[in-house]
């Protein structure tokens, strides 16, 4: 397996090493000494999927309290990944990574407690795969508006499509201060 930091400390880009032969491929998508001997050392306890149409975004996405880390992939299709460093007093605060994840590419992305998560689908359909460090708790689920232009995340669509949740959320500056984690020299603190 190749991991590859990102300029996002603790937000990691990871190829598994796939075998392909006239039958197809196999490849591990999690193994826990393998990702811990890589930095990843969270324990996963919720596994979830998702299926999309093109032009569907999802997020930006966070908790606080209870912050989750993220390992994410695309089972099938292909999607603009972004994470969005939210941790007030982190040196890369507002700051933002985005990846090509797909079904042929078979990268993985972990976005750390502490990041707000979105997505993307560039292809006909896709199918999105995630493990979560925390359990899904709705009363602690906060987002940010997709163009917050003081982020200018370079999206690849300019009208996506969108839930009504995702369409209100606020830009990052007005949100309430008690809504963002804490940067605890490299931690978070919730």
């Amino acid at each position: 397996m190749n991991a590859i930091e990102t300029k996002l400390p603790g937000v990691i880009l990871l190829e598994p090493d796939v075998y392909e032969d006239h039958r197809g491929f196999f490849l591990e998508t999690w193994n826990r000494k393998r990702y811990e001997d890589v930095g990843i050392r969270e324990t996963f306890v919720q596994d979830n999927v998702s299926f999309s149409q093109k032009g569907i975004l999802r997020g930006l996405h966070f908790q606080n309290p209870q912050s989750q880390g993220k390992l994410v992939q695309v089972l099938a299709g292909e999607v603009w990944d972004v994470a969005v460093d939210i941790r007030k007093d982190s040196p890369t605060f507002g700051q933002w990574i985005g990846e090509v994840l797909s079904g042929e590419n078979h990268r993985q992305m972990y976005v750390p407690p502490g990041f707000a998560h979105g997505y993307c689908v560039t292809s006909e359909t896709a199918l999105f795969s995630y493990k979560c460090t925390v359990f899904y708790n709705p009363s602690t689920e906060h987002g940010i508006i997709w163009n917050d232009p003081d982020l200018g995340i370079d999206w690849p669509v300019k009208t996506p499509l969108l839930s009504s949740k995702d369409a209100d959320f606020p830009k990052l500056k007005d949100l309430p201060t008690g809504s963002l984690p804490h940067f605890e020299g490299g931690s978070v603190d919730g």
